[in-house]
């Protein structure tokens, strides 16, 4: 699914469907339509192609078709445009210049009652998704806060979502769900914790240990870091035991709305980051600074 998501930005695609002077029967089109739609979209077969039905469209001889394209998992509904003789498909996309596309991304995601380090008014916010158990997280993690923290620190707002990745890290929505039982009383005791799980992941996910063991490890964490910042612990227990994944689940429904497929992904003012690099990363906070007249840091602090 992944792969059609990515593909769907381009402004304008023309395909031809079809050269006979026949005209075709209704099953042709549509079997033709779904060729075309898998193979420009890199479908692979367990994705099903159902075609809607034809509305009319803003451009002269040329009808609307909504095609939802699904799987086991997951569904997004596609527009393309159909030429009113069947022979020519197109994609269009509709840009409104009146508008700021980075502010209506930064928009959708929720940052009410989100943990933060940095300058809480800051003009310039990166919003991390984050999988606690994901080893280039653990990277992203060290390289923000010990690479661009020391330097953006007065000038940004850090803030992390989550994002666990359950089908290859059995233990990161729980680590997800304790750091937001810890950040609903605290917010320094979830950077802790997030600081220290994400410098130990192989210390709790000891290949070969069996999953409670891992769970136990991380509730562990939880409550170490609860106990060192003074907080409530009979009701940190009773949170870390009901593991209530609802904010988690609603964490990533906004990651998927806004395009994020894989950890680390950052939003710098709702300039997209995949990935740890760093000197991307770098170059969308200084785009950032400069778009919102944020003085950038002196030269020689800025390495």
């Amino acid at each position: 699914m992944a792969l059609f998501a990515q593909r769907c930005g381009l402004l304008l695609l023309f395909l031809g469907i079809g050269c006979s002077a026949q005209t075709p029967t209704p099953y042709d089109v549509s079997h033709r339509i779904e060729q075309h739609l898998r193979l420009y979209f890199k479908l692979p077969d367990q994705v099903n192609v159902q075609l809607g039905a034809r509305t009319p469209s803003e451009l002269t001889d040329f009808d609307t078709l909504v095609v939802t394209l699904s799987d086991a998992s997951h569904s997004q509904q596609v527009n393309v445009l159909i030429s009113k003789d069947n022979k020519t498909l197109a994609r269009f996309i509709k840009m409104d210049l009146t508008k700021d596309p980075y502010a209506e991304i930064m928009g959708k995601i929720s940052l009410a009652q989100r943990p933060w380090r940095g300058k809480e008014d800051a003009k310039v916010v990166i919003v991390n998704f984050d999988d606690f158990q994901c080893p280039y997280c653990a990277r992203m993690h060290q390289m923000l806060f010990g690479q661009i923290y020391p330097v953006y620190g007065d000038r940004v707002k850090i803030v992390y979502k989550d994002y666990p990745l359950d089908s290859i890290h059995p233990w990161a929505s729980r680590a997800a769900v304790d750091s937001n039982c810890l950040a609903a009383q605290n917010n320094d005791s979830y950077w802790a914790f997030a600081d220290t799980v994400h410098s130990s992941t192989r210390q709790i996910g000891t290949e070969g240990k069996p999953l409670p063991q891992q769970f136990e490890a991380v509730d562990a964490v939880a409550r170490e870091q609860g106990r060192k910042f003074h907080l409530d612990m009979e009701k940190l227990d009773a949170c870390l035991k009901s593991q209530d994944q609802t904010a988690v689940k609603a964490s990533v429904q906004e990651a998927e709305q806004v395009g994020v497929e894989a950890t680390p992904t950052a939003f710098v003012n709702g300039h997209k980051v995949a990935g740890a690099e760093l000197d991307e990363l770098r170059a969308a906070i200084e785009r950032a600074l400069r778009e919102s007249a944020t003085p950038s840091p002196a030269p020689s602090t800025a390495k």
